[in-house]
């Protein structure tokens, strides 16, 4: 597999995790009590910060690489570029709704609820889109010289919540992230203690 892929691979296992935690406090907000907008805050920076500036940058260099190896394989994916331009719009409608919500603006229950779920719904769609189909794709058309040109046009850049040494602003929401999974596997830990 290519070094390129398991990066990508590694990222969206990541941002699986920060999307389990608007949903965990979306869960909140549906039972009708006060969520943790400042971990919805933290959330919407990280995904501005890397995923939009970093990872999907990444995702579209090798389909942009696809697309000039193999035309027809890059059009049975899909166009990769398009759909990330709409990500960024979902993740402004979002941070809109939260920065409304914060600032006492009047916003109906259901519009915060729909932004963030239209956010989440396709932001999981999206990343299995690549995994069953850009992944592959890439994996199965493109040759080394076309990895080594990857590879050269990707800025590496460090993630700031994942990449050992989390940076200052996220430590709050990596610590939450590490406290509910670890209550997760408790849990776990209970109900199989009882079976």
């Amino acid at each position: 597999m290519s070094r390129m892929i398991e990066i990508l691979h590694e990222e969206h296992r990541n941002i699986a995790r920060l999307l389990g935690v608007i949903e965990r406090e979306l869960d909140v907000f549906d039972r009708r009590e006060r969520p943790d907008y400042e971990i919805f805050q933290a959330v919407i920076q990280y995904f501005k910060e890397y995923p939009e500036l970093c990872h999907h940058p990444k995702e579209d260099v090798v389909y942009q690489i696809l697309k000039e190896r193999n035309p027809a394989v890059a059009g049975a994916v899909g166009d990769i570029e398009a759909e990330h331009v709409l990500e960024g719009e979902r993740l402004g409608r979002f941070a809109q709704v939260v920065n409304d919500v914060l600032a006492d603006q009047e916003l109906p229950r259901q519009a915060f609820h729909a932004a963030a779920t239209d956010f989440l719904e396709h932001q999981r769609r999206h990343m299995a889109k690549e995994e069953q189909l850009l992944f592959p794709a890439a994996l199965e058309t493109l040759t080394a010289e076309d990895w080594a040109k990857i590879d050269s046009r990707i800025e590496a850049r460090k993630d700031p919540m994942f990449d050992g040494e989390t940076a200052q602003k996220f430590q709050n929401l990596y610590a939450t992230i590490l406290r509910w999974e670890q209550e997760t596997e408790e849990d776990r830990g209970r109900a199989a203690a009882t079976r």
